[in-house]
């Protein structure tokens, strides 16, 4: 199995730290508001990852955080009179609720940075005991040229960043020794959440947060730490220079970084309009087939997002979930009985086709072509299967549904309603209840409910929301 490891801008060939063992740090979400449609990129993507390692007998331990304190999250909770825990439990709430509906498995460990700060403190105080930390009226900072390699993910040179600090002038950074170092531990600020520390009251810097959790959740050295290529510098690149001066360990052994998502060919944004959550998404798309798309392509390209593009996707897995259905519907219905000679020679096909999926993904995860093995196998189902028997039907089905679950697609059918669909049932329930077809209002009234939509009738007309 090979990956392309951003470090050494090659790929190469994955060797375990533990043998039959991954452990893997992938950079979660800050929970201020919904995720947004680029945020899910990556949440598939090493999910994915994650389960063809699976499917290949690996233990898995894979870790994703949530950053639960950070100056958004105060700023919101500020906007709303709320405490910044309050705001971050909700959105943790929601985004494991969208997580759920793109069928994301749950982390094996899913820290939130607040219930860490021990451990980031403990972590700081020996960056300043081996002289790589120092403190400035309650701030403490990672003195980054004490740390020889800096800039060998990014592969920015020292001198040149420098130079592009030089005129910078951040408040409150007055007593910074290099322009260079990057914080470690903030002061309180007046009506902000904070915690007791050596160095006074305050919180954590950004980057501390993921060294300390992935350490304490894998080890000094983890095989695989991943994310948005938006995180290499200086998230990542910080990571790499404040573990590796404290643990004096190699931090990770392979690092992964997906492509950026555009939409419609631009960059997404508030300010262009163009920015959606996954749940607005969810309003029009069933979000299996956003996961569907967003593996359509391989993880480290850019990504173009368009309605056509996602339609097409969409009438691509309506094709792989017909197979699976025919394959369900020969399974009962053909003769029962050992396997032909030309069902075998049929499925001997099937099998190279599972071979070259497993190349794909043993390729650098390539799940463009991994996602073309599988429409070779549904041509090769689609003209074999009426004619072979039961057994040879189920052997398909079983290979359908075991590789779309390493890509995390559900062959279980749920009909998915969406809100256009909601809208009109509910104006033809207000039209059956003038006609006072009443029968038909209650009936339409109980469908949604099967599909979890809750109605309730107000003075302002009638409301629903999703159970």
């Amino acid at each position: 199995m090979k990956i392309y490891n951003t470090l050494t801008r090659k790929k190469e060939e994955f060797v375990p730290v533990k043998p039959g063992k991954v452990g893997m740090y992938v950079c979660g979400p800050t929970v201020y508001n919904f995720i947004h449609i680029g945020n899910a990129r990556p949440m598939i993507i090493f999910d994915t990852v994650r389960r063809y390692f699976e499917y290949k007998g690996y233990d898995v331990n894979y870790v994703s955080n949530f950053t639960d304190v950070d100056d958004k999250i105060i700023k919101k909770a500020n906007e709303e009179g709320v405490t910044a825990t309050e705001i971050a439990e909700r959105y943790i709430k929601e985004c494991k609720k969208d997580m759920a509906d793109l069928n994301i498995k749950p982390a094996t460990h899913q820290p939130r940075a607040t219930e860490e700060i021990g451990g980031m403190i403990e972590m700081i105080q020996k960056l300043i005991e081996k002289g790589h930390a120092y403190e400035v009226n309650g701030t403490v900072y990672f003195k980054t040229r004490s740390f020889k390699d800096y800039g060998k993910l990014s592969k920015k040179n020292i001198d040149d960043l420098e130079a592009g600090h030089r005129q910078i002038k951040v408040t409150g950074e007055e007593g910074k020794k290099d322009p260079l170092d990057f914080v470690l531990w903030k002061p309180k600020k007046e009506g902000e959440i904070a915690w007791d520390s050596p160095w006074g009251e305050g919180r954590p810097g950004w980057h501390i947060e993921c060294s300390e959790m992935s350490k304490k959740y894998i080890g000094d050295t983890i095989d695989i730490h991943a994310g948005g290529e938006d995180l290499i510098f200086p998230h990542h690149e910080n990571e790499i220079a404040q573990s590796e001066a404290c643990n004096d360990e190699k931090f990770a052994n392979y690092w992964m970084h997906n492509g950026f998502l555009n939409i419609d060919n631009k960059k997404m944004s508030k300010s262009a309009g163009n920015f959606f959550t996954v749940r607005e998404i969810g309003e029009k798309y069933p979000l299996q087939v956003i996961r569907f798309f967003m593996l359509s392509a391989h993880y480290r390209t850019p990504l173009n997002f368009s309605d056509k593009l996602v339609e097409s996707a969409q009438t691509g897995l309506e094709r792989i979930l017909n197979a699976v259905d025919l394959c369900r519907e020969m399974a009962q219905s053909r003769p029962e009985g050992e396997m032909t000679q030309e069902d075998q020679k049929h499925f001997a096909e099937v099998e190279k086709l599972v071979k070259k999926f497993e190349a794909a993904m043993e390729d650098d995860f390539n799940t463009a072509d991994a996602v073309s093995a599988i429409f070779e196998i549904v041509r090769e189902s689609n003209s074999t299967v009426k004619d072979g028997t039961a057994a040879y039907a189920k052997k398909v089905l079983n290979v359908l549904e075991t590789l779309c679950g390493v890509l995390g697609i559900i062959t279980e059918r749920k009909e998915e309603i969406l809100d256009a669909e909601i809208e009109k049932l509910i104006e033809e329930r207000q039209q059956a209840r003038k006609d006072k077809n009443f029968a038909r209002a209650d009936e339409i009234r109980d469908q949604l409910l099967e599909q979890g939509i809750i109605l309730k009738d107000t003075r302002e007309g009638v409301k629903w929301s999703r159970a």
